[in-house]
């Protein structure tokens, strides 16, 4: 039987079901591509604590809801980091992490066509949770290397620690659920 935690993202109530990452924690899963209604209400939040930005960029996959939200209410463009490399990426740019969600290492690329779409814009860099912030700092290098300025660092939730975090724009705070 499912467990679940009860919260809510920017005005809506959402119900989200817990999965253990580990023998001795739980995280609740916020998984965006379950309500328009959060993610709509959650980027106008969002849109009004960020910073003037011209790109936002995101790493695929979970977040890609809300960088199209994001950009459709901007009327800025949105860039996605792939975490596989594809025949239309010319000279990919190549970053690793490691995130809580998929325990294991990955990698996140940009294409030239991206990095020309960054190079010398603040860009916005968006996430559907931070939580040990392994995939910030990745993209955040994806920035650097690409040329481009952060303008900052989003979400619509901060898991454990990361809520303590000044370096990051969030909406809610979400619990880890230690066994």
């Amino acid at each position: 039987m499912s467990e679940f935690y009860e919260m809510t993202i920017a005005g809506v109530p959402c119900k989200l079901e817990k999965f253990a990452v580990s023998d001795t924690l739980d995280i609740a899963a916020f998984i965006c591509f379950d309500s328009v209604e959060v993610t709509v209400a959650g980027c106008a939040a969002l849109l009004e604590r960020v910073p003037e930005f011209d790109v936002i960029l995101t790493p695929e996959a979970k977040s890609i809801p809300i960088a199209y939200e994001l950009a459709r209410q901007s009327g800025k463009p949105y860039v996605i980091a792939r975490k596989g490399v594809k025949v239309y990426m010319r000279n990919p740019l190549d970053v690793v992490v490691t995130s809580i969600t998929t325990q294991h290492e990955q990698h996140l690329y940009l294409g030239e066509s991206e990095v020309n779409r960054l190079r010398g814009k603040r860009v916005l860099i968006v996430d559907d949770v931070i939580s040990t912030g392994e995939s910030l700092v990745a993209v955040r290098e994806l920035v650097k290397q690409a040329g481009g300025i952060e303008a900052a660092a989003c979400a619509f939730l901060a898991e454990g620690d990361a809520a303590d975090r000044t370096d990051i724009i969030f909406l809610e705070k979400l619990p880890l659920f230690f066994k």
